[in-house]
């Protein structure tokens, strides 16, 4: 057997009617029913995950890699070395990067090269999911765009039509690159695209709280409903002064940053 779980394996594991040694529950049978997948002016009902950073925490632990330490050990997200074959579900970019329109000579000093975490913004509107000719991707109706990488043929459509750079393609094999490997979420192969799915695998499970949210030691990171009005996220969005990234492209991002 290969280093962690293959994806023949995991398809053989996720598609058991009862809970499995190892996935611990159908992953894959779960996640897509999950809220099934959102059409076109389809009625909102039930929740809509959003994630919001609080980068004035972030700041304050200048140098902190806790959130994508434990996103990526939870995802077998492989460390291969190089920029140009570099496998990321959250990193970090200056502000500047984050935000170009916010750039300015007149930026305040405090976010200027400021180190802010990224991932998918699970957007209301994402350019992924139409681009995609296998469906390997799909919006569901709780929002988060979900990424099945059996279906993945490599064309890296949706890596080009992600304004956010969210996506990531394994140009080879990523397991040799893996320290250790979760049998709980299933390694890759050459030739497919993977990205943040706001820890659907955890929910699956019951666990309502991502990976990253659950380690940040600063409680920059806050995920939760946003149809709720007595959500954390919604307190923090009535109460404090949040950007959004790239919104004039019309994707409707729902991952919220405090500034």
């Amino acid at each position: 057997m290969e280093h962690g779980t293959n994806r023949r394996e995991f398809l053989k594991l996720t598609g058991a009617a009862a809970v499995g040694i190892g996935c611990g529950v159908p992953i894959l049978a779960a996640l897509a029913k999950e809220g099934g997948k959102a059409g076109p002016g389809a009625e909102a009902k039930g929740p809509r995950w959003v994630m919001v950073v609080d980068t004035r925490k972030c700041r304050h632990a200048d140098g902190c890699r806790e959130c994508i330490d434990a996103c990526h050990r939870a995802h077998n997200v492989p460390d291969i070395g190089t920029e140009k074959e570099e496998v990321k579900w959250i990193w970090k970019e200056s502000f500047e990067k984050a935000f170009p329109s916010q750039e300015g000579e007149y930026l305040m000093e405090e976010l200027r090269g400021m180190p802010t975490p990224l991932l998918c913004n699970h957007c209301e509107n994402p350019p992924c999911v139409r681009v995609c000719p296998t469906q390997s991707t799909w919006k569901r109706e709780d929002g988060v765009v979900m990424m099945d990488m059996h279906r993945c043929i490599g064309c890296r459509y949706c890596i080009v039509a992600c304004p956010y750079g969210s996506r990531s393609f394994n140009w080879r094999d990523p397991r040799p690159y893996l320290e250790e490997i979760d049998p709980g979420y299933p390694t890759r192969t050459k030739g497919v695209v993977e990205k943040c799915n706001f820890c659907a695998d955890r929910m699956a499970r019951g666990i309502m709280t991502p990976a990253c949210v659950e380690k940040c030691p600063e409680g920059a990171l806050v995920f939760g409903d946003i149809r709720d009005p007595e959500s954390e996220v919604r307190k923090i969005l009535r109460e404090k002064y949040t950007l959004r990234r790239k919104v004039s492209l019309g994707t409707d991002p729902h991952v919220f940053y405090v500034l």
